[in-house]
């Protein structure tokens, strides 16, 4: 009998040399639904937003062929380019990442785009970042809406959108339902921790809103690189709550640290995350 959810992959799982084609394999050997599409801050990732109708071709031609969807792009692009920075070149540059990165994900059939809640990353948060920063959200979501592509506030490590409180702040003031929230729930136990609140009672602040849910690892005070199953991360309690809200759409969020058991390790962390999430929906008759 089917699932009632999917379970995808993070593409920075998987080692940077593979193929395309052998990444579509990895994922689904290894017991993935699914891949996340990376775009981040790296040259090499923000050249895929400029790819020709060759290339775009090309990924099509071999999602058809592996029958391996690109369900969700994480576009992280935005910590050096972000929407709240005080240059206005700098946010020029942001929205055209934004609107490209729109752009191919119609081309590839990206059904939402995790955003980055940061309104500056490398810079300190101002009342001028913070006021950039709402106006040029609103300039992509209008974006978002032209193309028809949702975008989900992805729950960050930093102060300015660690919880999905924060993220629906600017949900509820702009609703649209063009923009929503992809909360991370290993950054919503750190703030959890940091702050004294329950993340449970955060996370049931985005109902209604909440596209997808990255299900990662982490330690009070670190974020990433953590392996499955020796951080803090409490899936059953998160799972249970994105079940209740209808939530069926997962992405198992970790990265290749250069291993040689690397595909043992894929196959590990679908086996954890799927024990976790069967865990709770079969329970519940799903």
């Amino acid at each position: 009998m089917p699932r009632a959810y999917q379970l995808g992959l993070y593409e920075k799982a998987m080692p940077i040399r593979l193929s395309w084609e052998e990444k579509f394999d990895a994922l689904r050997q290894a017991g993935f639904d699914f891949l996340e599409l990376s775009i981040d801050e790296t040259d090499d990732k923000l050249a895929r937003l400029d790819w020709t109708e060759t290339e775009v071709n090309h990924l099509r031609h071999l999602i058809e062929k592996t029958q391996t969807p690109i369900v969700s792009m994480c576009l992280s692009g935005h910590r050096k380019y972000p929407l709240g920075h005080p240059d206005p070149a700098m946010q020029s540059r942001s929205l055209e990442i934004m609107e490209k990165a729109l752009q191919l994900s119609v081309k590839l059939g990206v059904r939402y785009i995790q955003l980055a809640g940061y309104d500056v990353y490398y810079e300190n948060s101002t009342p001028e970042t913070l006021a950039n920063f709402d106006r040029n959200l609103r300039r992509a979501v209008d974006l978002a809406a032209k193309y028809g592509v949702p975008m989900g506030f992805e729950t960050m490590e930093t102060a300015f959108m660690d919880t999905v409180g924060k993220a629906m702040h600017y949900v509820n003031q702009i609703k649209s339902p063009y923009l929503g929230v992809y909360p991370d729930i290993g950054n919503l136990m750190n703030a959890s921790v940091l702050y004294g609140t329950p993340y449970i009672d955060d996370l049931y602040l985005g109902r209604g809103h909440i596209f997808a849910a990255h299900l990662k690892e982490t330690i009070p005070g670190h974020f990433r690189e953590i392996p499955y199953g020796t951080g803090h991360t409490d899936y059953q309690a998160a799972l249970k709550a994105c079940h209740a809200m209808g939530i069926n759409l997962f992405v198992g969020e970790s990265w290749d640290l250069g291993e040689e058991n690397w595909r043992e390790l894929l196959a590990y962390a679908s086996r954890f995350l799927r024990e976790k999430i069967d865990a709770v929906y079969l329970e519940q008759g799903n």
